[in-house]
């Protein structure tokens, strides 16, 4: 005798494996390029077809994965020319939303910024001292400090294209981020950023963002 599970266990089941894969997309646990097969997944994360399927439609509709013609489902790739234009993009975007922030400062945003920016600082960065592991309590409170930022600029539908981007950017950071590790001091360039905000000096905290994240830009190719 079979038995079914409610909708709602269904419903469940193939939100945690989207979540599940998508984590390992971005984390680059999923190399680019790579075919993910129904079978494999299915095995790897103990779960049926049906929900595997579809998270990966999900994840194809999102842009993390490709559906290729008699290929099945393989990871996005990664490639020079799309971080250059997710790096500018990045700039253009998030420059207009600390912008439109800071023209509407209050102290209380502003604190909220100096509040992530210490916490962030009195994280380490990896697990370990001589080599990168990612430290998950770091990489959940260098998202919450960038998010902060920009919270203060008006729109939820820029801060959700912010979100992307940042999304976007992590997977290039983790793919990178083994040979990179030490060759940057991430903080200071953090708190430039913070230092321009609180004295409310716009075009500074702008170039200070823009100069963060093209350099982040240039460590990651500079790693290819």
């Amino acid at each position: 005798m079979t038995t079914e599970l409610a909708p709602e266990s269904v419903a469940s089941l193939t939100l945690s494996t989207y979540e599940r894969l998508r984590a390992d997309v971005l984390s680059g646990t999923w190399a680019p390029g790579l075919k993910l097969g129904i079978e494999s997944l299915r095995e790897h994360y103990g779960t049926g077809a049906t929900p595997i399927r579809e998270a990966l439609n999900r994840l194809a509709a999102e842009g993390w994965v490709q559906h290729m013609d008699q290929r099945g489902f393989v990871v996005t790739p990664v490639s020079e020319e799309a971080l250059r234009e997710l790096a500018k993009t990045r700039v253009w975007v998030e420059t207009l939303a600390l912008t439109q922030a800071m023209q509407a400062s209050t102290q209380e945003w502003e604190e909220k910024v100096v509040l992530a920016l210490h916490r962030l600082s009195k994280t380490p960065r990896s697990l370990r001292q001589e080599n990168y592991l990612e430290n998950p309590a770091w990489e959940k409170l260098h998202r919450e400090f960038h998010l902060a930022l920009l919270s203060n600029c008006g729109s939820r539908w820029l801060l959700g294209f912010c979100e992307q981007l940042y999304d976007q950017a992590y997977r290039y950071r983790q793919l990178a981020m083994k040979s990179a590790y030490k060759r940057r001091d991430e903080s200071d360039e953090h708190k430039q950023v913070v230092d321009a905000v609180v004295a409310g000096n716009v075009a500074a905290a702008c170039a200070a963002l823009t100069h963060h994240y093209e350099k982040t830009a240039q460590i990651i190719l500079s790693t290819e």
